[in-house]
């Protein structure tokens, strides 16, 4: 029997009002860490952070829509054809454009076994 998993973005659960789509979790993926992040039109809210305490570097793909990524005061602009890496200890900030925008983010720290941070389960699963 072959081992794989398919779903709709859509069918997804997600957290923080529909902007955290639970991919990682929904297609059972244990190895690294993804999500999908749906922000409306000219959104400016999504929380500036690093990743230093865990030295997880991301990578970003806008998959609809466009914006950018504000790094350290440096815009970046993110789009279907761009693909981002951003080092665990370098300040990060993602701004939606007129849009919207729908980004896959991966994540994982060099030399490390992933481990699933908790907030990126399904509700109701088994910590």
């Amino acid at each position: 029997m072959a081992d794989y998993t398919a779903k709709r973005i859509q069918d997804m659960e997600a957290g923080f009002g529909g902007g955290f789509v639970k991919a990682r979790a929904e297609l059972g993926v244990s190895a690294f860490g993804f999500q999908v992040i749906q922000l409306p039109p000219d959104y400016d809210e999504y929380p500036e952070h690093d990743h230093s305490e865990t030295g997880q570097e991301e990578v970003f793909l806008a998959l609809q829509g466009s914006g950018y990524l504000d790094i350290e005061g440096e815009r970046v602009d993110l789009d279907t054809d761009t693909m981002v890496r951003v080092g665990a200890d370098t300040k990060r900030k993602v701004h939606s454009g007129p849009q919207g925008l729908r980004m896959l983010v991966i994540g994982g720290s060099p030399g490390k076994v992933y481990e699933i941070n908790p907030m990126t389960e399904l509700e109701g699963a088994a910590n």
